[in-house]
């Protein structure tokens, strides 16, 4: 073989063999899923059901340890995923408060910087919901009615302060023109628990956050905050299914879409053969049986965003919720 040949050879050899390397990394000790919320929360539920979906199927062989960080209205998570730069045995589970939290307080974190998008793996739609035997409420024209008899006495409970569900609130302040008074609590799980009781009127919620208290006749949906009825035809209580709960729209509340993302992020600097590696993994993950009907039980939308699709998607919503915030007064000057 000619001696320029060899050197070629050679050369070719030297480009494939770390890039065969980097397409065979996979973890090789424990990873840990680290939620944004406390137990029993969504993004703790999320982040169990994909722990759940890869072990059952094989498709990760090394352990998952779940743990909770839930300080700050989750930005705990994200704190310490700025503490872990270029660990790839570590992945952060949260939703779109990875990049909305910094827009009214200033932490010790830059999502931009300090945080690698890895994949929204589901969109959660919101939904009103009400005790009608405790808040005397049986629709959204009710509901309305009753806020203005009553400016800002009408509590209105969700997660966390200055995050989806009170922004959400605010959205419903000005559609409807009423005046109310916002409780945050941990968790809507939480916050289900305060309407079911009767200790607060109502509630924006998830629909999986809420449709045991529905089952058990002491919370109604007045409607989702979607642009279309959600699909799902399956009867849950009272002789209606998730589709024939009306479109907020629809019940004279003019706001047609609020879904909130499940997101997962890896620290800066991670290698890029472990982001590729995760990316692929949440994809199966994603469509396993487990993640399905997980979707399919929370009435979620399921969409999978990986790669540019995500960063644009993030680009996006960030800058709707620098508009909400700002008309809300929320936004940090230096924002």
């Amino acid at each position: 073989m000619p001696k320029h040949a060899v050197t070629a050879l050679a050369v070719s050899l030297a480009l494939i063999v770390p890039a065969s390397a980097q397409s065979q990394w996979k973890p090789n000790r424990p990873v840990e899923f680290v939620a944004a919320a406390g137990p029993g929360g969504g993004t703790d539920t999320f982040a169990r059901v994909v722990q759940s979906a890869l072990s059952k199927n094989e498709l990760l062989t090394t352990p998952i340890i779940v743990s909770n960080k839930a300080g700050g209205s989750g930005a705990e998570t994200f704190v310490y995923a700025k503490t872990n730069p270029g660990d790839p045995y570590k992945l952060y589970f949260g939703t779109q408060d990875a990049y909305v939290l910094p827009l009214a307080s200033k932490l010790s974190y830059d999502a931009g910087k300090d945080l690698t998008p890895v994949a929204a793996m589901v969109f959660d739609p919101f939904v009103l919901w009400v005790n009608p035997k405790t808040s005397g409420i049986e629709d959204v024209k009710g509901f309305i009615a009753k806020a203005k008899e009553n400016p800002g006495k009408l509590k209105v409970g969700g997660a966390k302060a200055k995050e989806a569900d009170e922004t959400l609130m605010t959205l419903i302040e000005q559609a409807g023109g009423v005046d109310l008074t916002y409780i945050p609590y941990k968790s809507g799980s939480e916050a289900a628990i305060q309407v079911a009781g009767g200790h607060i009127d109502a509630n924006v919620n998830n629909p999986s956050e809420s449709v045991e208290q529905w089952k058990a006749g002491v919370q109604k949906p007045l409607c989702v905050f979607e642009e279309t009825r959600l699909a799902d035809k399956t009867v849950i209580a009272d002789g209606k299914s998730w589709n024939d709960v009306p479109t907020c729209n629809e019940a004279g509340l003019d706001i047609k879409s609020f879904a909130q993302p499940r997101t997962v992020w890896m620290a800066a600097n991670v290698p890029p053969e472990a982001l590729a590696y995760y990316t692929e993994l949440l994809k199966k993950a994603a469509a396993a049986p487990e993640f399905k009907a997980y979707a399919e039980r929370g009435a979620q939308i399921q969409k999978v965003l990986t790669g540019d699709e995500f960063k644009a998607f993030i680009a996006t919503h960030k800058a709707s919720y620098s508009e909400m915030y700002k008309r809300n007064g929320w936004l940090r000057a230096e924002q």
